[in-house]
């Protein structure tokens, strides 16, 4: 059978219904501004995002590229700031974050989430105010701590009884008391892949509610006047695009503030919920309206608290891929097209799971398109893989592309800002590629591509 015919055959029929490929577009040019950055559109037929030709980019810079647009992060940031007012909006860094994107974060007035050391010593590069940073992480070092407390973080999450007594006796060795807030496992299980819940009680973050660990982590704060214990936090998950679940969180968190009030005297004025609002990633995903979000979160932390007779503390959100997500591409080259008879295409771009690892680690999906020029070409059934040396190797699982894709096609896939460079690797010895921003025509490195020359250079 030719790649070039549609490459449904029997085997489809029998499948059951979630095991089906989805159906193919009606255009496969199309651009859906769901999913792709809001600057995204076609001249001569190829892709832009930013006013930039991604041809122009690959000539340019090479591929494997990520490519962000400037104007869509930075008016997401505005979009939280805006949303959120009253309250304070801190991007998880761990999306993505580099020193560029920090200054971003400066500019448009926003908070940020480290969860390392590394990611602290980025935002103190660039001269972000420490105040407005908070320092997560459920293993924090001696040295990770020392340094928070160097520069005089705004906040200290602390996620284990070890980490309150380390905290304490640093906090105490150099005569500062610094804010610190709990992690509490609230119990609430985010309808998400396993690997990014985080709220049930059978993993790593968090000290428990329902064991009382929380409770007990509480007594030990307020019991070292070294630390001062100024509110509870919570992250239920990733990719999460209703808010039942933080109403639930909200609620049990509400019951332990009455606890800590009752059995200590102790109002706690901060409230944080963490992040983990969803994006568009294909054809019928529903992003959360992050207006809508913001309206119904602070309704519901009002109400519960109002019901257990509290004051509202002042409430604290913490988007990471909400923000960077979307205004993210990674541009590939084509350097294969393999027919599988009666199943599918499989497409070989030169890069893969070194630079997004997602769909590996947890199934994550994805929508593409050919970027270098338009098609008139019927669609076909295509699997989007890398050229590392594993089966699972897979960008885009299933996905329809024109039937006249060649090698040295552009293929863009979208809304990979988040957890994509982040989380690459040197897998095979490929080096990490460069990350451009895109504005207004322009386009300008703000992370470097690693050469051979930098795998070699510490080894001995």
């Amino acid at each position: 059978m030719s790649r070039f015919a549609h490459p449904a055959g029997d085997r489809h029929a029998e499948m059951l219904p979630h095991e089906r490929p989805p159906q193919p577009p009606a255009d496969l040019n199309r651009i859906n501004p769901a999913i792709w950055p809001r600057t995204s559109g076609r001249a001569g037929g190829a892709l832009t995002v930013g006013g930039v030709d991604v041809r122009d980019l690959a000539r340019e810079y090479g591929t494997p590229l990520f490519v962000i647009d400037e104007e869509d992060v930075r008016s997401r940031m505005r979009d939280y700031a805006e949303a959120f007012a009253g309250s304070d909006v801190h991007y998880a860094g761990k999306a993505f974050l580099c020193k560029e994107i920090v200054r971003w974060l400066r500019d448009e007035g926003l908070g940020l989430d480290v969860a390392s050391g590394g990611e602290l010593a980025v935002a103190l590069s660039v001269g972000f105010p420490p105040e407005r940073v908070t320092m997560h992480g459920n293993n924090k070092s001696v040295a990770e701590l020392s340094r928070a407390l160097e520069a005089g973080v705004g906040r200290i999450v602390v996620d284990s009884f070890e980490e309150i007594a380390r905290l304490g006796f640093l906090a105490g060795e150099r005569g500062v008391r610094p804010k610190v807030m709990i992690r509490v496992t609230t119990g609430v299980e985010a309808h998400t892949h396993e690997f990014i819940a985080t709220a049930h009680d059978d993993q790593k973050f968090g000290l428990s509610l329902n064991s009382g660990a929380a409770a007990e982590a509480v007594h030990r704060v307020l019991a070292l006047p070294q630390l001062e214990l100024v509110g509870l936090h919570s992250h239920i998950g990733s990719q999460i695009v209703d808010t039942a679940g933080f109403e639930v969180a909200a609620r049990r968190l509400a019951a332990l503030l009455v606890q800590i009030k009752d059995e200590h005297g102790v109002v706690l004025p901060e409230l944080d919920l963490g992040g983990g609002y969803g994006i568009a990633y294909v054809e019928g995903d529903d992003a959360p309206d992050i207006k809508e979000i913001a309206d119904s979160l602070r309704e519901i932390v009002a109400k519960v608290c109002t019901d257990a007779g509290l004051p509202v503390p002042r409430l604290t959100v913490e988007p990471g891929r909400g923000i960077v997500g979307p205004g993210g591409i990674t541009l590939y080259e084509v350097g294969t097209v393999k027919d599988v008879e009666h199943l599918r295409t499989y497409v070989s771009v030169d890069g893969g799971m070194s630079d997004n690892l997602r769909t590996a680690l947890y199934g994550a999906e994805y929508t593409c398109l050919l970027a270098s020029r338009e098609s008139a070409a019927e669609p076909m059934l295509s699997r989007v893989v890398g050229k590392h040396c594993e089966s699972g190797d897979i960008v885009v699982r299933d996905h329809y592309l024109p039937a006249d894709l060649a090698p040295g096609d552009l293929l863009a896939v979208a809304a990979t800002g988040a957890y994509c460079r982040s989380l690459a690797s040197n897998y095979n010895y490929l080096p990490k590629p460069p990350v451009v921003a895109v504005r207004d025509g322009r386009a300008r490195v703000i992370v470097r591509g690693e050469t051979e020359e930098d795998l070699l250079r510490g080894q001995l």
